[in-house]
C-alpha cells in the first residue's frame, strides 16, 4: 500500500523591477508550491497504529509514586491522579499520597492517560488500606 504525503514546501520571490527609480517601486511576485510524494505505508499505518493497551495492575494502597511507577512497568507512561477529598488538591510529592480508588478495575485494559488514580494524604488515611 503506497501513502501520499506532502513532502515540502517551496516559496519563491521574482521582483520584477520598473527601473531603480520607478514611481511605484518594484513589482513582487510571489510562488507557492507544495511537492507531493507517493512513499511506501510504514508499519505505523492502519490497524497496526491503534495505541497499545495493557491490563491495569491493582494499585490501591500504594503511595502514588509506587503506583504510578507500576503503571508504567506495565507499560502505560501516562496516568492521572485525583484529590479523593474533594478539594480539588494538586499531587506535588506524590510519596505523600496513596491511592484509595482506582479507574479502571484491576485487570482492564488501559492505554496512555486512562488510568485515574484516587488519591488522599497518606496520614488521612484511616481504614481503607
Amino acid at each position: 500500500m503506497k501513502k501520499t504525503v506532502a513532502v515540502g514546501i517551496f516559496a519563491a520571490v521574482w521582483v520584477v523591477g520598473c527601473g531603480a527609480n520607478g514611481a511605484n517601486g518594484p513589482a513582487v511576485t510571489t510562488s507557492v508550491k507544495t511537492v507531493i510524494a507517493t512513499v511506501p505505508a510504514t508499519a505505523t499505518d492502519g490497524p497496526q497504529a491503534q495505541p497499545k493497551k495493557v491490563p491495569m495492575p491493582n494499585v490501591v494502597c500504594m503511595n502514588l509514586q509506587a503506583a504510578q511507577d507500576e503503571i508504567q512497568r506495565a507499560g502505560v507512561f501516562y496516568s492521572r491522579s485525583t484529590d479523593a477529598s474533594g478539594q480539588g488538591r494538586h499531587q506535588i510529592l506524590d510519596r505523600n499520597w496513596t491511592v484509595v480508588r482506582q479507574e479502571p478495575a484491576p485487570g482492564e485494559l488501559i492505554g496512555e492517560g486512562d488510568a485515574n488514580l484516587f488519591v488522599l494524604k497518606t496520614d488521612e488515611i484511616t481504614t481503607e488500606c
